[in-house]
């Protein structure tokens, strides 16, 4: 095996190390990236002097050949991972990376290459959410992306190598054995035992036998090899350096009687031991110096694919709003990346790993020894092409088996000296042909009827069979916020951005049934295969505490869900309102549900949930907790890529581990499911809302942030065994476990609960009939609560309209009678305004003068409440007041108005003004008595008015006084000398506008000699 390439890499070798320390100085750079290799020219292909200058000139070609962040620019660092012996040191590797973490905060790690150094530096990589890319590390464990989750891998790698002797197996029907020798002396970087794992490991896991030896160059160890090929397997993989490779193949044919029966594969990465068709015939050891070139310049050439394949996902990354230091972001840009770089056509894999190709080499001229290329394995696709022209001459005509009979289990009874009698076989023959005839013809019934239940799509609705009116007419509203009343929606709730109020999908009849429709964000469904059998599962769920699957409209632009309705609205809404009384028993039986459906959907095809919260467990007519929003993976969307408030409200019940993934997949895992269990449990138990942290007033996205950092002591919701019992707490931190093997499953927690609701064993009759009489409890209390509520709004309501009109008239209007006109032969006008108030408003604010009126007009109102009189308005400056209507009072309404302009003027003379105290309001006022015509004007913002020349008259005289003075007219003063202890002088008669002369009078004050009856 070797891996395939067609380009010269000797390109790369013309630079020296002048280019490093010239990079070095660079320092006008915004994004600085860190080389970390070791400097043996000869002894790694990754050697800093051959790989340093590739990614210096792929960062001097980002922007003029590859148009790559344009505008940015690159600091690179190279620092040496080798020891004074010139071996990679991982000691070393960790203090480089831990130092140029703290003094050069590097945005990317270029290198380690060597194992040992790749596995500690990208332990602190991953930590510090950094980039680490590198074209060595070939071992399998950096498929581990928990552990590793920043590390990318541009060179060839086991795991590779793996897949291709997996292909291999499954071509020849080598299902059973393998065996596996590598050269390995346990120092250095172990590179012959690393790069064989990949084989041991997927073999293993393809349920393959596989039995390893690792051998060094010794006779003995070459013994031992032999034997270890006779005594365990047929189909051989030998790793290690060429001249011991050959030394093996050497002893094999001489200590080998049926070498016709074996298969053996030498695994050469970087073709060393093919520079010539025969290689076992050269012993020159110089052959080897041309082939080091070729495997040192090809990684370099995978480290500058590399540089350019992260300055791409770097881009990516900026241009959508993140930042050069989100590693997790930019590393995920470079999974499943295809594009043509230096070293051909460069994929990678989820995993961050380049997909491998690989050549297969055969003797394929037996009589000249010579080897010629006979297949091709393409990494990308997994396929092998075989060639046209040249093939494997297997000495028997066909592969060897991978496990002939009676070699490896001699006890077989089968392998035993004799044959079975005639009628005994044709017996077991027949029956077994019997066996196999009936077990195929219930697989094809089984498949023929899967096959028509796929074809008929019983699940699909057209949009025109969904009602959104009642068949019997009556209107059903959609959208409304709904909690323990009949209306509601059965398909999940949806956080508004402004609050914790739920917003529900739409309901809708189906063939004359209340259905709840939940639209999906897609603009249209492929009617796969896996999304065929998705709908054939939702359809097979039928279980009492799972919403039942209707079916489903992809007809675009309605593409939805249609399911069973609960009225009863959802969990979130129970607990959220205060109004409903939940003892414990209701809320173990509501925990106890959620429990039961959780449990039966993970032992079902589904799996899990991905999305269980409160407000995805709704409550049906019969007060039983149903799960819903399950299921369906493909026609959910993941493009939830927003910073909103009400993305990370619905974040709060997902677990740490899945909130590193921006979109996390949607059919989400069990595990999950059980840490999201544990926050409603808190919910259920506190009824302060998801994820209820006492003392701290955090928004869900900084709630969201600290959960997803995995630094200990991991930030989980506030529990309180005042509350609820130890136990309980006890059942949430088990859910809720940072690690989610530590989190009990479903089947187990069902046990647990059962344990703690030892009162709700009872049967289900007692239990409904429980739930019944509480929530008619709740009703009649929060029935109660209402009625009060009313009555206060009303009296509220009330107070308010006989402010705006008058007592008699807004009783009229209550009882719903028509205000008519009315006319009075007496009253006594009030209207009173600010002498200089222009003037002053003008230096002033806008602000100031409302101030000023305001606390002129309060104190206004509250001396007229002394005196039958009713306000009329304000406008500006003015204020007008009345007596004598609506309510007749004889002549008293002239006396009323005179005290009451006695009071205001002479609370006007001590009034401050807040902004101006040294300044004083000078209030002038005009009085007249006369007839007028009040009513009603106007529907909306009704006003109650006064018309008559009474009014004018009035107007007239306030206009025409003086401040600080009481200006009324003659009919005014006859209407008060009836009193006799008012004190009035004669002004004279004033020229008035449209009226003449009027003799007037000035009102001076009140008798104090004189006895008031």
């Amino acid at each position: 095996m070797g891996y395939n390439t067609d380009l010269g890499y000797c390109l790369f070798v013309v630079f020296t190390y002048s280019l490093i320390s010239r990079c070095r100085t660079n320092m006008g750079n915004n994004i600085t990236v860190a080389v970390m290799l070791p400097d043996n020219y000869h002894k790694y292909p990754w050697a800093l002097p051959r790989v340093f200058p590739a990614i210096i000139m792929a960062n001097e070609n980002l922007q003029k050949k590859h148009g790559v962040l344009q505008g940015h620019s690159i600091q690179l660092l190279n620092f040496s991972t080798e020891d004074s012996t010139g071996v990679c040191a991982e000691n070393k590797a960790q203090i480089i990376a831990v130092d140029t973490k703290l003094y050069n905060k590097p945005d990317a790690f270029f290198g380690p290459g060597c194992v040992y150094s790749v596995a500690s530096v990208g332990r602190f990589a991953s930590h510090w959410k950094l980039p680490l890319i590198t074209a060595g590390g070939t071992a399998y464990g950096f498929v581990n992306g928990d552990e590793y989750k920043t590390i990318v891998r541009t060179g060839p790698s086991t795991t590779k190598l793996g897949d291709f002797a997996s292909i291999i197996h499954a071509q020849f029907n080598w299902t059973s054995r393998a065996i596996l020798i590598f050269h390995d002396v346990k120092k250095d970087d172990r590179p012959h035992y690393f790069l064989s794992e990949g084989i041991y490991i997927i073999l293993k896991a393809e349920n393959v036998t596989v039995d390893a030896l690792p051998y060094q160059d010794s006779p003995s160890y070459y013994k031992e090899i032999i034997t270890f090929m006779k005594d365990h397997g047929r189909i051989v993989y030998i790793c290690g350096p060429p001249d011991t490779f050959l030394k093996i193949m050497k002893l094999f044919q001489s200590e080998i009687p049926d070498p016709e029966n074996y298969a053996i594969f030498y695994l050469d990465v970087f073709a060393e031991s093919l520079t010539e068709r025969k290689p076992w015939l050269n012993n020159d050891s110089l052959w080897i110096d041309p082939i080091k070139v070729f495997k040192m310049d090809f990684i370099a050439g995978c480290f500058y694919d590399g540089f350019v394949m992260y300055a791409k996902a770097l881009e990516d990354t900026l241009a959508e709003g993140g930042s050069q230091n989100d590693g997790i972001s930019i590393t995920q840009r470079m999974q499943n990346l295809r594009f043509w770089g230096v070293t051909g056509l460069v994929t990678t894999d989820k995993n961050n790993a380049r997909n491998t190709d690989f050549n297969l080499w055969a003797m394929t001229n037996q009589e000249s020894g010579e080897y010629g290329l006979v297949a091709h394995y393409n990494g990308t696709n997994k396929e092998i092409i075989w060639s046209s022209t040249e093939r494997i001459h297997w000495p028997k005509g066909s592969p060897p088996l991978d496990n002939p009979p009676c070699v490896f289990s001699p006890d077989d009874p089968t392998c035993a000296d004799g044959h079975l009698p005639v009628l005994g076989i044709v017996a077991v023959g027949s029956g077994l042909a019997l066996i196999i005839f009936g077990i195929s013809s219930f697989l094809i019934y089984r498949k023929l009827k899967l096959e028509k239940e796929l074809a008929g799509m019983l699940w699909r609705i057209k949009w025109e069979d969904l009602q959104f009116e009642s068949p019997n007419k009556y209107p059903k509203k959609a959208g409304s916020r709904l909690t323990l009343s009949q209306r509601g929606s059965s398909y999940g709730s949806l956080i508004t951005a402004h609050g914790k109020y739920q917003l529900f999908a739409k309901t809708g009849y189906f063939k004359g049934n209340l259905v709840a429709i939940k639209h999906m964000n897609k603009k249209r469904i492929e009617l796969t295969r896996q999304v065929l059998f998705e709908l054939k599962h939702m359809r097979d769920v039928q279980f009492n505490h799972l919403t039942r699957f209707i079916g489903a409209c992809i007809d675009p632009p309605n593409i939805c869900i249609v399911t069973e309705y609960c009225p009863r609205g959802s969990l979130q809404d129970i607990l959220e309102n205060e109004s409903i009384n939940l003892d414990w028993m209701f809320r173990y039986s509501l925990i106890n549900d959620i429990v039961k459906g959780m449990n039966y959907l993970h032992n079902s095809y589904i799996g899990s949930h991905g999305n269980l919260k409160s407000s995805n467990c709704v409550v049906d007519s019969r007060f039983v907790l149903k799960i819903t929003d399950y299921g369906l993976a493909s026609f959910h969307s993941s493009c939830e890529n927003d910073d909103s408030h009400a993305l990370y409200a619905k974040k709060l019940w997902t677990a740490p581990e899945l909130l590193i993934y921006d979109r996390h997949p949607p059919q989400g895992t069990q595990k999950g499911d059980v840490y999201s269990f544990g926050i409603i449990l808190q919910e259920i138990a506190l009824r302060n809302g998801p994820f209820y942290v006492e003392g701290m007033d955090l928004s869900p996205k900084e709630i969201v942030q600290k959960v997803r950092n995995d630094q200990s002591p991991y930030f989980r919701p506030t529990t309180d065994n005042s509350c609820h019992c130890e136990k309980l707490t006890i059942l949430m931190d088990s859910c809720w476990a940072e690690d989610p093997v530590e989190r009990p499953d479903f089947s187990h927690i069902k046990i647990y609960i059962t344990k703690l609701n030892k009162e709700g064993s009872t049967s289900i009759l007692n239990n409904l009939l429980s739930r019944m009489e509480q929530y008619a409890n709740n009703l009649e209390n929060l029935v109660e609560e209402r009625t009060q509520a009313y009555l206060e709004e009303k009296r509220k309501a009330e107070n308010l309209l006989y402010q705006i009109l008058p007592h008699s008239v807004a009783e009229q209007l209550k009882r719903g009678e028509t205000v008519q006109a009315e006319a009075f032969d007496s009253v006594t006008i009030y209207f009173s305004d600010i002498v200089g108030f222009t003037s002053m408003s003008a230096e002033s604010t806008p602000l100031q003068v409302v101030t000023v009126l305001n606390d002129l007009y309060t104190c206004f109102d509250a001396i007229i409440d002394h005196f039958d009189v009713y306000k009329v308005e304000t406008i500006g400056d003015a204020y007008m007041v009345v007596s004598g209507l609506p309510v007749r009072n004889g002549n008293l309404h002239a006396r009323e108005i005179a005290g009451m302009s006695l009071a205001l003027l002479e609370q006007v003379k001590t009034f401050k003004i807040r902004h101006r105290p040294q300044d004083q309001l000078r209030l002038r006022i005009g009085i007249h008595t006369g007839p007028v015509c009040a009513g009603v004007v106007g529907l909306k913002m009704p006003r109650y008015c006064l018309f008559g020349d009474t009014v004018n008259t009035a107007s007239r005289m306030e206009s025409n006084g003086e401040a600080l003075r009481i200006h009324l007219s003659s009919a005014t003063k006859e209407v008060l000398d009836e009193f006799g202890y008012f004190e009035l002088q004669e002004r004279g008669e004033v020229e008035m506008k449209g009226k003449g002369k009027m003799r007037t009078y000035w009102l001076e004050g009140e008798k104090t000699d004189v006895y008031v009856i």
